[in-house]
């Protein structure tokens, strides 16, 4: 694989790779936001994944491709929660020893659930930067092999056999809708989506607090901020010190990106399990949210949003969908 990009026939190679580890997920219509839009919306349920998001394609990509010494020596990352559980999944299935350094701010139902899937878990830290510090001390002081949560070759490669997925259910596709956080996700579904078709539209979604990525673009250069509590916390998290790759991935194949507040993006995960019974977290409401509140304009006539992920606590769940949901006052994710 290029040290300086990924290409085509890597997102190729990774989905023959990872088939034994990561299944294929749905596409299904979502009548009601394409009565809202007037275009044929379609979701992409990487919430029904086998670990319950996106991220275990690019980890068991990232899992594979490391040497017989490597596996033998083990791995170590640093998640907001739904990294980590895909990392301890696609090391149990191919044996090989997980560390998950998390900090002080991820919910503790994507504590446990690493837990669960035989990781040693590492809490370390009020902030993602923090935790991604004491893992990269552990890479060190273990000899393990620091896996990346989204800038890595193989990491994007991995995301982006979404992309394969939507163009053979969706061949007419026009705009995808893709959350947007360290940008590994949106980088690969945007590179194989842009390169088999210029013309379809690559839309990024975060949301309004503290979304790096979306700052980093207007600056144009990677740039940290303080970590908010939100509803999407699976896309908290700063953008890599330094980016190597997916900053200027998504410069160059992202046509455009929005922000959705905490009402906003609560009102999307109402409104999918709602409509469509569909379990789905903050980070992964986002796209819906979007359209929901008409901020993304002539999407054509065929649109995939991705759910990408949905794991959300149960309590919560219930007060977004019961309406007692009200959103905290600002405060750093380091206070929860």
């Amino acid at each position: 694989m290029s040290n300086t990009a990924v290409t085509l026939q890597d997102i190729y190679l990774a989905r023959r790779q990872i088939a034994v580890i990561a299944r294929r997920t749905p596409v299904i219509r979502c009548p009601w936001l394409s009565e809202l839009t007037g275009a044929a919306v379609h979701l992409k349920l990487e919430s029904l994944q086998e670990t319950g998001s996106f991220k275990l394609r690019g980890a068991a990509n990232k899992l594979v491709s490391l040497t017989a010494e490597e596996q033998q020596r083990g791995v170590v990352a640093v998640s907001t929660g739904n990294h980590g559980r895909a990392l301890s999944f696609a090391a149990r299935e191919l044996g090989i020893p997980a560390f998950v350094c998390l900090s002080e701010a991820v919910p503790a139902n994507k504590v446990e659930a690493i837990k669960e899937l035989g990781a040693e878990v590492v809490i370390h830290g009020r902030s993602y930067d923090e935790a991604a510090d004491h893992a990269h001390r552990l890479q060190q002081e273990r000899g393990l092999t620091f896996v990346e949560p989204f800038d890595d070759p193989y990491v994007i490669a991995g995301q982006g056999t979404i992309a394969l997925e939507l163009l053979e259910e969706l061949p007419e596709l026009d705009a995808a809708v893709v959350p947007l956080s360290g940008g590994g996700l949106i980088s690969g579904i945007a590179m194989a989506l842009k390169e088999t078709n210029p013309a379809i539209r690559v839309i990024g979604v975060s949301m309004d607090r503290a979304p790096v990525m979306y700052h980093s673009l207007r600056a144009g250069r990677p740039i940290e901020m303080e970590e908010l509590e939100t509803l999407a916390d699976a896309l908290v998290g700063g953008i890599g010190r330094p980016n190597r790759y997916t900053f200027s991935m998504v410069q160059r194949y992202v046509d455009e990106t929005v922000l959705v507040s905490e009402e906003e993006i609560a009102a999307g995960m109402a409104f999918a399990f709602e409509n469509h019974e569909l379990v789905v977290e903050g980070g992964g409401a986002v796209g819906i949210a979007a359209l929901m509140q008409g901020k993304v304009q002539d999407l054509g006539r065929h649109v995939a949003v991705v759910v990408s992920g949905g794991n959300v606590n149960d309590e919560l769940l219930r007060q977004i969908v019961g309406g007692g949901w009200r959103p905290a006052e600002d405060a750093s994710a380091s206070r929860r």
